[in-house]
């Protein structure tokens, strides 16, 4: 609705004392009412302001009050539309109430029954559009699987906000993370989020392909390119015209693909494998990675001004380590969407499960806490899962501690390397952002080695 304490009403009639009494008591009734004079004008009004309710007259030279119902309806759905009239008959009535009228009301009438009718038909809208909008938000979440930011760690939280951000916009994203932590759950966020939602979401993992048949995919081939291309193929930068594509793990391509991802960012336009002429494209790009791009950068591997062209908006994702207050809410919705699936209720964790999940390492992170809430379920006959119910790896877990009592005789770089890390965060009381800068390298490196070496901060 336009305003919730003084909701906005349309009224159209082609007499103007009607229009008058109809406005000076809607007004002193503490709507805000506005006029129309006959059904053209009605349509324009409708086009350029969004009533909460319609009150309209059904004969009307022109367009009558049939013609700005189904008008009104095409614009929205859930718009209540009152009809009036002084020549009712039943089948006039009938065809109102089947064309979508909230009702249908003879004239003359009473003022208090006007009054009662257009407050009834505001609870009406407000009823509707918070119902539309629970089951966006619904179907939003069944599709994204995003745990919502009310209740979640703080980081987690943040990296939603920003999402949230940048998704009304076209720029570009880079989501970086450890595997498993959720990048793709981010990427359809921001596409259900943004004004391409209706369009496509394409993803490819550009680890997962040669090279030769990534740049197909990407790009497109035409007839005769290559041996078995027997006909002309869209690239996925194509299909997903007017969407949002995810490229996932785009640090695993090749420097020669990394010039064409270039050129896509820069030109917009992509030429298909086997062709010469450009292809102008039309899709909001979304990478991830779960390397550190930077460093990739300073050692050649990774070309510096894509990256620098896919780093315009940078949304990182913890691991789930670092964000334990989300285990709950996490371990929660996998068992729900379980239960859901066998068309079971849904199970609850016992609470020393609960507390061996939560100290848990995660290397696999959500990933790897989705496949344990499946495993739980289908190992536990009863409605509450023990510690038993866990893989062994979370139960029987070694935590190591920070640095090490006793050095090898002769260490290895990485074991200097790792000592001279954890000493460093463990002098900033654990602050890894400090102990990134002391170190001279980014977070996310410093997330990375600590995962590598296995410790828990």
């Amino acid at each position: 609705m336009s305003t919730a304490v003084r909701p906005t009403v349309l009224v159209v009639d082609d007499e103007t004392s009607i229009l008058d009494s109809v406005r000076i008591l809607l007004k002193t009734e503490g709507f805000t009412p506005h006029v129309a004079h006959g059904g053209r004008a009605g349509l324009e009004a409708l086009a350029t302001m969004r009533p909460d309710i319609v009150v309209s007259d059904v004969r009307m030279p022109g367009v009558d009050g049939l013609q700005l119902l189904a008008a009104a309806h095409a614009q929205d759905p859930t718009l209540p539309v009152v009809l009036m009239t002084a020549q009712a008959t039943l089948q006039s009535a009938i065809q109102a109430v089947n064309d979508g009228a909230f009702y249908y009301l003879q004239k003359p009438f009473r003022n208090d029954e006007l009054v009662a009718i257009v407050r009834r038909a505001a609870e009406t809208r407000t009823l509707r559009v918070e119902n539309q909008r629970l089951t966006q938000e619904i179907k939003r979440r069944d599709r994204t699987g995003v745990v919502p930011p009310a209740g979640a760690a703080r980081a987690w939280r943040e990296a939603l906000r920003m999402a949230e951000t940048v998704a009304p916009t076209d720029s570009t994203v880079l989501v970086t993370g450890e595997s498993g932590t959720g990048k793709e759950v981010v990427a359809r966020w921001i596409h259900e989020q943004s004004a391409r939602t209706d369009a496509t979401f394409a993803s490819i993992n550009c680890g997962a392909l040669p090279e030769s048949l990534l740049e197909s995919e990407l790009f497109g081939h035409t007839k005769g390119s290559f041996t078995g291309a027997v006909k002309d193929k869209q690239g996925l930068f194509q299909a997903a015209g007017g969407g949002t594509f995810f490229l996932d793990e785009i640090g695993e391509t090749t420097p020669a693909t990394q010039v064409k991802l270039l050129r896509v960012l820069q030109q917009r336009e992509v030429i298909p494998v086997g062709a010469t002429e450009p292809v102008p494209i039309d899709v909001r790009l979304v990478a991830a990675t779960n390397r550190d791009l930077e460093e990739e950068v300073r050692r050649g591997t990774f070309r510096g001004d894509l990256y620098y062209r896919l780093n315009v908006i940078a949304i990182h994702l913890p691991p789930l380590r670092e964000r334990r207050d989300d285990i709950p809410l996490l371990a929660d919705s996998f068992l729900r969407r379980a239960a859901q699936l066998r068309g079971e209720e849904a199970k609850t964790l016992a609470p020393g499960a609960l507390d061996e999940m939560v100290a848990y390492q995660w290397p696999g992170n959500v990933r790897e806490l989705e496949n344990a809430m499946e495993r739980a379920v289908i190992l536990t006959p009863g409605d509450v899962i023990p510690a038993t119910a866990l893989p062994e790896k979370i139960t029987a877990r070694k935590v190591e501690p920070l640095v090490a009592e006793r050095t090898p005789a002769s260490p290895t770089l990485e074991a200097i390397e790792r000592a001279y890390v954890t000493w460093v965060l463990q002098n900033e009381g654990g602050n890894k952002s400090r102990a990134a800068e002391v170190l001279g390298i980014d977070p996310s490196t410093l997330y990375r080695k600590l995962a590598r070496y296995g410790v828990e901060a």
